[in-house]
């Protein structure tokens, strides 16, 4: 049975960014008014309003590319496989979707239709049916136990006579759309998570697209920062090439990355915000990519399918995107990171083990080529969304809250859009006028210095 998208939660996705070339000179500029640290979505968001406000700035990026979790690879399978997010919402509202229609990108909506599967069958209208009221119940209990004061995690609060689709609904509400497993989950921050609209992708790209917007922003890439020394009045980044003097930064990497120590910080990194980005762990997304030609599943255009699961062990299944050939098999939460350490050719057995279940072997045969991402292993990121841990939910605010003259943007500091690039975008902007609005305007020029006029030399006297 085919389900509406209006009835049917869609998954979430992960974040990463198209490789490209351009790069700045070897050396950093010694001195700006702000730098920005990262040029994911948030990054280049900060970057591109702190420059219309006609103040200096740079973006420092570790990795050898611009867009972060936005990453599209367009010629691993001959068309556009966004590695990361794919996904935008909310498209009235979204500024993303009105900077890619003016950039001429194709927006579209991103499914034609969901699907469950019973074993090698679609289910029927009343298993269907039966699978939403349980969905609709699992989501008001998480809301119920949201509006009491003690922060408990999602699985604590769930009806437990959920019958034969409970792994299904815990794998829709915790690892299909947040990268963690509802045991794990704040039951508060998830139940903040704005509803997100129509889904609508970016044909070219979500990466593509970070690309172009990056178009005219002063990025370092390949240059990650090392120290950070901040104070109330100014900070001092220290980077491979130099050290950069800025009156603020905006620091945009991820939770992971944070509590790394991969950067450090001049005081240290004060305790409520690293308490914060410790509560507040990358989940596990990945996708695996499939080449399937001839349509051997018989699905139509991004057509999404999800199965009644005993357990853990499940997936969900996107095909023909963009009425190609390729398909995906995303794999999420524990299981999936689970997965993704023990490397590329497991999860590739896996998702032909998994579709072979669903579809039989005889479509399994017809791939002809894989692929599969590990957003755990990139050191510079370090997994997929963020996720509140239960009893963590205030972690958010607690985290974007500035420092000095530091200011920390990025999804996981957005409070109803986590896990979105257009909430890590929001963010982004934000950050960039709180530190334009702290450090002040520009001071303008010195009056040019007045010229003499020589004096006229007199005639002699005849």
């Amino acid at each position: 049975m085919t389900i509406s998208r209006r009835t049917f939660l869609t998954t979430s996705v992960a974040f990463a960014a198209l490789p490209v070339s351009r790069m700045m000179a070897a050396t950093p500029p010694r001195e700006v008014d702000i730098v920005v640290i990262g040029a994911g979505a948030a990054g280049i968001a900060a970057a591109r309003r702190i420059q219309a406000a006609g103040r200096s700035v740079v973006v420092i990026e570790a990795s050898p590319r611009i867009g972060g979790r936005c990453r599209t690879d367009p010629a691993l399978f001959g068309v556009p496989f966004d590695r990361g997010a794919r996904s935008l919402y909310n498209p009235d509202g979204n500024p993303l979707v009105k900077l890619a229609r003016s950039n001429g990108f194709d927006i579209a909506p991103a499914m034609a239709g969901q699907k469950i599967r019973v074993g090698r069958r679609n289910a029927r209208a009343g298993e269907a049916e039966d699978f939403l009221t349980a969905l609709v119940r699992a989501n008001r209990a998480i809301d119920e136990a949201a509006r009491n004061k003690v922060d408990v995690a999602c699985a604590a609060a769930l009806p437990n006579d959920l019958g034969d689709w409970a792994a299904t609904v815990e794998f829709v509400l915790g690892p299909s759309s947040t990268g963690k497993d509802l045991r794990d989950l704040s039951a508060m921050d998830r139940a903040r998570l704005q509803e997100r609209g129509a889904a609508i992708v970016c044909r070219q790209g979500l990466g593509a697209l970070l690309i172009k917007l990056g178009e005219g922003v002063a990025v370092m890439l390949g240059t990650p920062a090392t120290r950070v020394a901040w104070s109330n009045r100014d900070v001092a980044v220290d980077t491979p090439a130099g050290k950069i003097a800025a009156r603020a930064a905006i620091v945009t990497v991820s939770t992971h990355v944070l509590t790394s120590g991969r950067i450090a910080f001049a005081p240290d990194l004060p305790k409520r915000q690293l308490d914060a980005a410790a509560n507040l762990r990358l989940g596990s997304y990945d996708r695996i990519a499939l080449q399937m030609p001839g349509n051997p599943l018989g699905l139509g255009r991004d057509e999404n399918v999800i199965e009644r699961g005993k357990d853990a062990g499940t997936a969900l299944l996107v095909a023909n995107i963009a009425g190609s050939s390729l398909c995906t098999v995303d794999v999420a939460g524990k299981f999936g990171a689970d997965l993704s350490a023990q490397g590329e050719e497991a999860m590739q057995a896996f998702a032909r083990e998994w579709l072979g279940g669903l579809f039989g072997s005889d479509a399994v045969s017809k791939i002809e080529r894989s692929f599969a991402t590990r957003w755990n292993a990139e050191p510079a990121i370090g997994g997929a969304m963020s996720a509140a841990a239960p009893g963590a939910a205030g972690g958010r605010k607690l985290l974007g809250e500035p420092f000095g003259n530091v200011f920390i943007a990025g999804e996981a500091t957005h409070e109803t859009l986590y896990g979105t690039v257009e909430g890590a975008w929001d963010s982004g902007a934000q950050a960039a006028d709180a530190a334009l609005k702290k450090i002040g305007p520009a001071k303008p020029p010195p009056p040019a210095a007045k010229k003499s006029r020589p004096k006229k030399r007199q005639a002699p006297p005849q």
